[in-house]
């Protein structure tokens, strides 16, 4: 997918990752809306970890980048879109949420969106990340927005039946802080990545769930871009 014109690709090179970004902003006075991709291809179809993390689809791509807000950050997670030798196979699968990762995005937030007010807006393992940099960074946050979001990822990997995140911090640990956050969750019914419910024992809130009866995790949320887009 390309992005349009008026988004501007760039690099950042952090204490250890170099991370792919792409971002529109045109006014200063506004917050600033930051959009976290989820964990791509990390393994392929057969269950073995990929060689590249790069996603395969365009949901959150679409979103950023027909949004016409006036600051619209897209955030691909370390190892995506570009080639960086500290890159291990690690990093996205039992380190992906690592103190590493969560630095390394905090460091490329503050390249891009200083003194900022942060809206962050997650996809499936992105909400973590947004998560993690929303409790335990000194970030302006006004709002955490989440689609087919992964927040409790040890809740995820014991329902699965799948190998722990082992290397990774744990949204779990903080989620009295991350309650305190204004916040909306978009989940699909048909999603059989992430249950609807894990979201929904997580926030233990149902004024914070919007269900789509017809989404999976990558499909069907369409109807929902035009909310997303009018967050201000």
């Amino acid at each position: 997918m390309t992005p349009p014109a008026s988004f501007l690709y760039r690099e950042i090179q952090t204490q250890t990752f170099k991370l792919a970004s792409w971002a529109k902003i045109t006014d200063p006075h506004q917050a600033v809306k930051i959009y976290i991709e989820g964990d791509g291809y990390a393994f392929n179809r057969h269950g073995y970890p990929s060689q590249d993390p790069t996603p395969k689809g365009y949901l959150l791509r679409e979103i950023a980048f027909h949004d016409p807000s006036p600051n619209v950050v897209y955030l691909a997670r370390p190892c995506q879109y570009v080639s960086d030798d500290f890159c291990s196979v690690r990093h996205w699968t039992t380190a992906r949420f690592s103190t590493e990762v969560i630095q390394a995005m905090y460091e490329e937030i503050q390249v891009l969106a200083p003194d900022d007010e942060l809206i962050l807006i997650g996809y499936s393992g992105g909400a973590q990340v947004a998560g993690l940099l929303a409790t335990t960074k000194n970030l302006p946050v006004k709002k955490l927005i989440t689609i087919a979001g992964n927040l409790d990822h040890e809740s995820w990997t014991r329902e699965k039946g799948l190998l722990g995140l082992s290397e990774s911090l744990s949204l779990a640990s903080y989620r009295s802080q991350y309650l305190a956050f204004p916040q909306i969750h978009y989940v699909g019914e048909k999603d059989t990545v992430i249950y609807p419910s894990l979201t929904e024992n997580f926030v233990q809130n149902s004024a914070y769930i919007y269900r789509l009866p017809q989404a999976t995790h990558g499909e069907g949320f369409e109807t929902i871009y035009p909310l997303i887009w009018q967050e201000k």
